[in-house]
């Protein structure tokens, strides 16, 4: 199937934004002694998406996960989940939202004893709906709107 320039100019820039916010991470991990676990090969864990199981036997796939104790060979108590999105229109803002808290809010009741954080890091087009959604339910939500994106790429 073939891919239009602006689908794969939403593409580029969900993966600079993705590459920004696990800087970002890295340097709270460094700072706070964690582990911070992202996509690619981990010798503790299968495959290269980072998977968490919930309570109710589901895997969620994360984009981030802070870890108190965890080294490249051995899994840590969770601090953080954090996921990331980016969105050119708000048409599937809320489906979206509703993904992030389907795999957070679950993760938050399994790891309850240790309360992590459970937060988003958005960007581009969110309804408010949306963020309230993510919101109410517990999930911190930094929110970059388009005009802040593509003013950080003139």
């Amino acid at each position: 199937m073939a891919k239009s320039n602006a689908h794969r100019w939403g593409q580029i820039i969900g993966d600079v934004f993705e590459a920004a916010t696990l800087e970002i991470l890295q340097s709270v991990a460094e700072e706070h002694r964690l582990f911070l676990d992202s996509k690619g090969i981990r010798k503790a864990r299968r495959g290269k998406l980072v998977q968490w199981q919930d309570v109710f036997g589901n895997f969620h796939d994360l984009d981030y996960v802070l870890e108190r104790g965890g080294t490249e060979e051995s899994i840590g108590i969770p601090v953080a989940f954090v996921e990331t999105a980016w969105r050119k229109y708000t048409k599937h803002s809320k489906a979206k939202a509703q993904e992030i808290e389907a795999a957070l809010s679950p993760l938050g009741v399994t790891y309850q004893d240790v309360q992590p954080f459970l937060g988003c890091v958005l960007s581009g087009e969110f309804t408010q709906p949306s963020l309230a959604q993510l919101r109410s339910k517990g999930i911190r939500v930094i929110h970059w709107d388009s005009d802040d994106v593509f003013a950080a790429f003139s």
